[in-house]
């Protein structure tokens, strides 16, 4: 199958899950100079050299081919050994928001969920842009087991026994032990559709939402969920939120919500009229 080279800018890394072949992969995505989603996996994050080590919102330079054994469009593996990062990510802030927001302009950023799926269904697209209506909440629930089985411990202690099985991993390079997120984490949210509002649920899974976890955990301890829901019912939902969905492999039609992508919101036309409101 022939490669090719291209420049991605990443806008998604899920949090990582053991894997049998590579100890442990994230999903990736990101978006092309030409405007296509395009879906990196399975990406052995935290075991590729450190000067490959991407961040959201960073341009990465490698070669690619489409995926043998995934059959969604945007699916490919990527040659771990070629990733060249650009040097910096595209910064935010009142400076960097607006050149991150002419890059999105480039994709299609669709408003109803069930148009996502309608397309899916009929054999088009496993990654999405979707800007909800409203947040309604965030579900928090206890995950099944709160501690990897042994056969999980298993797989992601594997590559720590062997050598050589990347080109880019030193020799005898130690990582440690992935840490277990102890909760599942749901958004419910709303779309408004031709008068009429539809309720959804989707899981989060970006790597960022396990970050936030384990900083306010650090900070508040037990009392974390306080801060933990303020950020995420609150904060975001008060910017431009967006989501980035994706469908699961073995079960194709399932949807995550696999990054929040979340620009200032844009000033209002007149912002005398905004106060009367």
């Amino acid at each position: 199958m022939a490669s090719f080279t291209e420049r991605v800018l990443i806008l998604c890394k899920t949090y990582p899950s053991p894997s049998a072949k590579y100890a442990e992969t994230s999903c990736v995505a990101g978006m092309t100079e030409d405007g296509k989603l395009i879906r990196l996996y399975p990406v052995p994050f935290r075991l590729v050299s450190d000067d490959q080590q991407f961040k959201k919102w960073q341009w990465i330079t490698a070669r690619f081919e489409k995926a043998r054994d995934d059959h969604r469009p945007e699916s490919h593996r990527v040659f771990v050994d070629t990733i060249v990062c650009d040097p910096d990510a595209l910064p935010a802030g009142k400076h960097g928001w607006p050149h991150r927001a002419e890059l999105l302009a480039k994709l299609p950023v669709y408003s109803d969920f069930a148009e996502i799926e309608r397309l899916r269904a009929d054999g088009g697209a496993t990654l999405a842009l979707l800007r909800p209506a409203r947040i309604i909440g965030l579900d928090i629930t206890k995950t099944d087991s709160l501690n990897w089985t042994d056969k999980e411990k298993e797989k992601l202690l594997s590559l720590q026994q062997q050598t050589g099985l990347f080109d880019e991993v030193e020799e005898g390079k130690q990582i440690r032990l992935l840490e277990k997120l102890p909760f599942d984490f749901h958004y419910r949210y709303e779309c408004d559709v031709a008068g009429q509002t539809f309720a959804y649920r989707h899981k989060l899974v970006d790597w960022e939402i396990g970050a936030l976890y384990r900083n306010v955990r650090r900070i508040h301890g037990d009392n974390w969920e306080a801060a933990f829901r303020a950020k995420l019912e609150q904060d975001l939902p008060s910017k431009d939120l967006m989501f980035l969905l994706g469908t699961i492999h073995r079960f194709p039609h399932q949807w995550l919500l696999i990054s929040l992508i979340y620009p200032p919101k844009p000033p209002v036309d007149n912002p005398n009229q905004a106060g009367l409101f």
